[in-house]
């Protein structure tokens, strides 16, 4: 009966901390760089490169997880959500600013395995694993991207009133409030006696993970679609700028690009599980790079909406389809270290979009940066239909289980 408490407790938590965490991304994060001066290829590099760190560090985050339980490490995450935020009032340099956001990436490495490894154990305490844990984290999917939905809102918000620095320290009160629910939890944690030498257990982990073929297709698909979600993401603040939109209703798009992504995602799952998860992520990924090379003619607040309108559906027709295609293969001593490493493809596309973005804005302008990112999801739809249908076996429910909804 405390599975409920449980679960609501750590997604309280991630959802305190995500909100606060958006918060200081966009269109925050690309105002405040711009404004101590970096240039668009530096900027892309400072708004990357936390995601560099979690890329390479979830992996060992959500091993140690394993190894000595969920708690401690939630709460290490915690506190760093809360500290760091108040360090920007002391930046006045893009150099400054890259080595702060590579520090506050510790927080997203260390939450995002943690968190949905504690989810997903709830649900195989219960004797049924599939059904159950893909009820739970459907759950704690929806209370996140709760966070992703108010966070650039409120930032934006907060941008016509008070200066970009104090913003930042506005999130790090914000994030305080996770303490009490992240404190809570301890009595439901106890620390794990490792049964295995270190060398070993990292050894198991890596292997489970990197022989899981659904692992690699899933990733390998997530990291594309956020290469070109995230030069996007990074650089449409400075876009409608410079096109006379205001910056409030760029915090709108994004809001309503992930409440969009928020309510369609049951759908999405459904029409994966009955279709198959190839086409239905090509179709989204088709969508996607629609609304990409529609963007440079968004001069209107109402059809910059409509955009964020179908970027949402996108997310949702790919991202559970994706996701069900590893999450009930992987290894349940290993949970953890398999959310970290899907965790570190879904990454790595952060990271290589807004860089990427940042050196075509460079060479080119903003309308062939999204022209480009666009046909470069075209060109992965195409090949992953041709996959699924010339092989006549589209990857289903009934072989891999049920689509689950996971935002890490």
């Amino acid at each position: 009966m405390h599975r409920v408490p449980v679960l609501f407790k750590i997604t309280a938590a991630d959802f305190m901390v995500r909100t606060a965490y958006q918060m200081g991304k966009t269109p925050l994060l690309p105002i405040f760089a711009a404004g101590l001066g970096a240039n668009a290829t530096f900027l892309g590099l400072i708004v990357s490169v936390s995601t560099l760190t979690g890329m390479l560090l979830k992996p060992i985050f959500g091993l140690l997880s394993d190894r000595w339980g969920r708690w401690i490490w939630l709460l290490v995450g915690t506190l760093l959500f809360i500290g760091i935020p108040f360090l920007y009032q002391l930046i006045h340099t893009p150099e400054e600013l890259l080595f702060l956001r590579l520090v506050h990436g510790l927080a997203t490495a260390i939450y995002g395995p943690v968190t949905v490894a504690w989810v997903m154990e709830q649900g195989q305490k219960s004797g049924s694993s599939a059904d159950n844990c893909a009820e739970l984290l459907g759950w704690f999917s929806m209370a996140r991207n709760g966070g992703y939905l108010l966070g650039p809102t409120i930032a934006a918000a907060l941008l016509t009133v008070i200066e970009p620095a104090t913003v930042f320290t506005v999130i790090g009160l914000m994030s305080s409030c996770a303490l009490l629910p992240v404190l809570l939890l301890k009595k439901f944690n106890s620390p794990k006696i490792p049964s295995h030498s270190w060398r070993q257990q990292t050894a198991d982990a890596f292997r489970a993970g990197f022989q899981t073929p659904e692992l690699w297709l899933a990733g390998s698909l997530e990291c594309v679609v956020y290469l070109g979600f995230y030069a996007a993401k990074t650089f449409l603040p400075l876009y409608a700028l410079e096109s006379g939109i205001p910056i409030l209703w760029v915090g709108l798009f994004f809001s309503v690009q992930e409440l969009t992504h928020l309510l369609a995602r049951p759908f999405g799952g459904r029409l994966s599980d009955r279709k198959g998860y190839l086409p239905v992520v090509s179709c989204g990924m088709l969508l996607a790079a629609f609304s990409l090379g529609l963007l440079p003619l968004a001069n209107t607040p109402s059809f910059l909406l409509l955009l964020a309108l179908s970027f949402g559906l996108a997310q949702a027709l790919i991202f559970p389809a994706t996701l069900a295609l590893f999450a009930q293969q992987m290894d349940v001593r290993h949970t953890g270290a398999g959310a970290g490493l899907i965790g570190a493809f879904k990454n790595f596309g952060k990271i290589a979009g807004p860089i990427l973005g940042g050196w075509l804005i460079f060479w080119q302008d903003y309308s062939w940066m999204l022209w480009s990112m666009a046909a470069l999801l075209v060109v992965w739809s195409c090949g992953l239909l041709l996959r699924a249908f010339n092989k006549k076996s589209l990857i289903h429910k009934s072989e891999y289980g049920e689509a689950i909804s996971v935002h890490t």
